[in-house]
């Protein structure tokens, strides 16, 4: 066989991996060398089943930073064909040390005017203490041991993978609002994403069936889903944790073993 014979056989073989690879439906949640950054071009077009946790979570934005940048508010109500602008440059330190001053200064304004007796004085600091962020008791959301780490470099992981049989119970890692529950975001399969408090976020991906909706509040432990393998190559939980939109290492938050 000739050297260009050879060389195109190459070529065709080469061709037709790469075709095979662009009509699979399977893009797992792990992206080779590439480290997870927040998207910030383009516009994203609201579909059916998006909420504003979801489309942040997909071009890993803070969703506060997200829902105020295009003029929505709490609670966030989106609507299909609404057009989610991603082009809005990130705060920097100094802009938001200077809004959250302000915002503190207005707070305190409020809250410590000056009280007439005792009982006032006192009310006003347990108002301010309600305003500190409470710790959050993280718990492992499965049973399955860890089979693949989170990682920022090389084959980037956005959290961690865990073992299990299909139907195994999947548990809510901690208290908190389901914010989204289905299977619109490519990669993860069926998906909850639970929302803790205005900082954390967590999400539980591959379920092989969803047992909450949107707007269920799950206590920490709650049995929210089975463990299945939609978008996956095997039976699996993705468990991610984000604090203010970004991925962050789990295993630096749940209870060692």
């Amino acid at each position: 066989m000739g050297l260009t014979t050879v060389r195109t056989l190459f070529c065709v073989i080469f061709c037709l991996q790469l075709i095979a690879c662009s009509q699979s439906n399977y893009a797992p949640v792990a992206d080779r060398y590439r480290s997870p950054s927040p998207v910030t071009k383009g516009v994203h077009v609201v579909t059916k089943g998006d909420t504003m946790y979801s489309i942040a979570w997909r071009y890993h934005r803070n969703y506060k930073q997200l829902a105020r940048s295009n003029g929505i508010r709490s609670p966030y109500s989106i609507y299909p064909g609404q057009r989610i602008r991603l082009d809005v440059k990130a705060v920097t330190k100094k802009q938001k040390t200077t809004t959250l001053s302000k915002k503190k200064t207005q707070q305190n304004k409020k809250r410590y005017k000056k009280p007439k007796t005792k009982t006032k004085l006192v009310q006003e600091k347990v108002a301010n203490q309600r305003h500190k962020i409470v710790n959050i008791g993280w718990t492992w959301p499965a049973s399955g041991s860890v089979i693949t780490k989170f990682s920022k470099w090389g084959d980037v992981s956005k959290g961690i993978d865990l073992a299990g049989s299909r139907g195994a119970p999947v548990y809510a890692a901690a208290s908190g609002k389901v914010v989204y529950s289905g299977q619109g975001l490519v990669g993860y399969g069926n998906l909850i994403i639970i929302k803790h408090n205005d900082t954390y976020l967590s999400a539980y991906a591959h379920n092989h069936r969803l047992l909450v909706k949107e707007g269920d509040y799950a206590k920490a432990g709650r049995k929210i889903a089975e463990i299945g393998s939609t978008g996956a190559s095997r039976n699996k939980l993705h468990f991610e944790i984000r604090r203010n939109g970004k991925p962050v290492n789990p295993l630096s938050y749940l209870p060692k073993r």
